[in-house]
């Protein structure tokens, strides 16, 4: 880190102020950045004052070496100087919460998913659940969105296919609580028949925990997807870097959100060959630019990156884009971290 010049950043750190809502999501394809991306704008927002948690809800879990420092899976102020917290989510390690096994109520449903499960009948036939990083995500993001601690939380999503599962969970419970309504119904006044088949702990009042449980989980998640659909409250960022197949999955990703109504007011183009100055105002005469008069390589890596570039426009039009350079050292650390802040402000 020692070819960065210190002060330089510093003196634009100190001019910063992220623009942003409550919620902001980065996702896209796998390896584009979007933990960099999650870790400069959680650290520049802390800077700035506002309370911000970063959560990772990537099973990778490289946001304890983005921000160089370990990070729990339960939301901790990691900064004594700054109000930034963190958390990294551990699927294997929950033991409690809706969605563990053996959690409130005995798990999702209460007993009412052993019940089911006994009847014969599949209560996710019309969709797929998500798996088990995509059920903790969902849980921290419904455990945390009314936490007075936090005025902005930052998440960096998994990779796009699971974070789009993540997405239609709203739907498959809203679903899934019509069939169960439905399926309790049938049962009214077959108690009897029930317990005989299914043993004494199969009683009404069990039942009605298990729909009363699965009530609160469903209205929990209609208030979260409301928030992700609200553009003054959420902004999701799809980070991509100009090579075709990430083009390509940033339209596939732009396409559901839209089918989602999730507003998507930026893209963040990462590892682009120009020079620093070009997208923020730092004095770089520390930055190493690719050398596109004389390097024949760098000459062909930026003919890949143009084209993919050209043929993105339609993925930038309508939104905010904004360029992070191909850096030569390692994007990490609160130094490196401040300049990617800069070319996202």
């Amino acid at each position: 880190m020692s070819s960065i010049d210190v002060e330089a950043v510093e003196s634009v750190e100190d001019s910063l102020a992220v623009d942003a809502p409550e919620y902001v999501l980065y996702g896209g394809k796998g390896g584009v950045g979007k933990t960099t991306m999650a870790a400069a704008t959680a650290l520049a927002s802390a800077r700035d004052g506002v309370s911000t948690l970063a959560v990772s809800t990537d099973p990778a879990h490289s946001l304890s070496d983005s921000l160089e420092t370990e990070i729990p899976a339960e939301p901790t102020r990691v900064r004594e100087d700054v109000p930034l917290y963190a958390a990294e989510i551990d699927p294997d390690a929950m033991t409690s919460g809706p969605f563990a096994e053996g959690g409130e109520g005995g798990g999702m449903l209460g007993g009412l998913d052993a019940l089911m499960q006994d009847e014969g009948l599949n209560p996710f036939a019309a969709g797929t659940m998500p798996g088990a990083d995509e059920a903790a995500a969902m849980q921290l993001l419904l455990q945390y969105m009314d936490d007075e601690r936090f005025d902005r939380v930052v998440v960096d999503t998994a990779p796009t296919g699971h974070t789009l599962r993540l997405l239609e969970l709203p739907e498959l419970m809203e679903s899934l609580t019509g069939r169960l309504l439905a399926f309790r119904e049938r049962l009214s006044g077959m108690m009897g028949s029930v317990k005989g088949l299914f043993g004494a702990g199969a009683d009404e009042e069990s039942l009605e925990q298990g729909m009363d449980d699965l009530r609160v989980l469903a209205d929990r998640v209609e208030r979260l997807r409301e928030r992700l659909r609200d553009p003054a409250r959420t902004d999701f960022r799809v980070v991509m870097v100009p090579e075709e197949m990430s083009v390509v999955e940033s339209e596939h990703l732009l396409e559901r959100l839209r089918a989602f109504e999730i507003p998507v007011g930026t893209v963040v183009v990462n590892r682009v060959m120009q020079d620093l100055a070009d997208v923020t105002d730092m004095e770089a005469d520390w930055f190493v630019a690719p050398d596109l008069e004389n390097c024949e390589f760098c000459q062909r890596r930026w003919e890949v990156q143009r084209e993919a570039l050209s043929r993105a426009q339609d993925v930038f039009r309508g939104h905010d884009v904004k360029r992070v350079p191909l850096f030569a050292e390692e994007v990490r650390g609160e130094r490196m971290l401040r300049v990617v802040a800069a070319c996202l402000s």
